[in-house]
């Protein structure tokens, strides 16, 4: 069985729906693991807690795993981290695993930080460990926003016929992977991936920001007016232009994805 941490959220709650059969929930109060075979999900999901709160990545993305690690001393255990692939930078194209890391922003500097203390962890007290970084994902997310899974957020706009802005009219890559394909990834991972290794998690296929919002709107037939603004200072200085990432050795372990891109968007724009 799994224990899983965060199987609230996006993706650990896709993860734990799918998989429900062989999963253990973990409560979010609690810290201790009930299997040794554990895929943790608990994080913040934007860099824009800066302005509200200067605490907050540092509390759940360090805070908290230090304490549930506290807890995954037992020999035998294999600890699956969910980071991202905003610990390579904020300019990034087919990043590789073995490719050094500049991450830029709490979030994901807090996510990167997590991930070496998570290796200092398992080297000292012999415990074994993955680490997941996934690309964009998308699907159904209820929270998504602005700030947040942005892809959905304006696909609700395009539904309204509201207007869009886009930073630089959207000339920026992206590897949007379906919420589904990356859970499917994240299993294969823990079940063939080897241990102590680092593992990206995306579709391999790369698309500018600006077609693939004008494919939703061919889709949805929608009267959006679409207009391109300069990107704002913060958002140069923290967040991700070109975000695509090297998936050849998530491959080798079988992966290709399910659900192609103009699918997903339809499974979207119609849900």
């Amino acid at each position: 069985m799994i224990s899983v941490f965060g199987s609230t959220g996006f993706v650990g709650g896709a993860f734990s729906e799918i998989y429900s059969d062989s999963i253990i929930r973990i409560p979010r109060e609690s810290r201790i693991p009930q299997s040794k075979n554990i895929v943790y999900f608990l994080s913040t999901n934007t860099n824009y807690n800066i302005f509200e709160n200067l605490h907050l990545d540092v509390d759940t993305n360090l805070s908290v795993l230090l304490d549930v690690l506290d807890n995954c001393r037992e020999e035998g255990t294999v600890f699956n981290y969910i980071s991202t692939g905003f610990v390579y930078g904020n300019d990034i194209s087919n990043a590789k695993e073995t490719d050094a890391c500049d991450p830029r922003g709490f979030y994901s500097i807090t996510k990167r930080t997590a991930e070496q203390l998570l290796v200092s962890f398992c080297d000292t007290f012999n415990v074994n460990y993955r680490i997941i970084r996934c690309s964009n994902v998308y699907g159904n997310d209820k929270k998504s926003s602005p700030k947040k899974n942005v892809l959905g957020y304006m696909l609700g706009l395009l539904k309204e016929n509201k207007e869009i802005t886009l930073y630089d009219n959207g000339k920026y890559e992206r590897d949007y992977t379906y919420i589904n394909d990356t859970a499917r990834a994240i299993k294969l991972i823990m079940e063939k991936g080897e241990i102590n290794s680092i593992y990206n998690v995306g579709a391999g296929e790369f698309r500018s920001f600006h077609d693939v919002i004008y494919m939703a709107k061919d889709i949805l037939s929608s009267d959006s007016k679409i207009v391109s603004v300069e990107t704002p200072k913060f958002h140069t200085n923290s967040q991700t232009k070109n975000f695509t990432l090297n998936v050849d050795k998530l491959k080798s372990l079988g992966f290709f994805p399910s659900v192609s891109l103009e699918d997903g968007l339809r499974t979207l724009c119609f849900s």
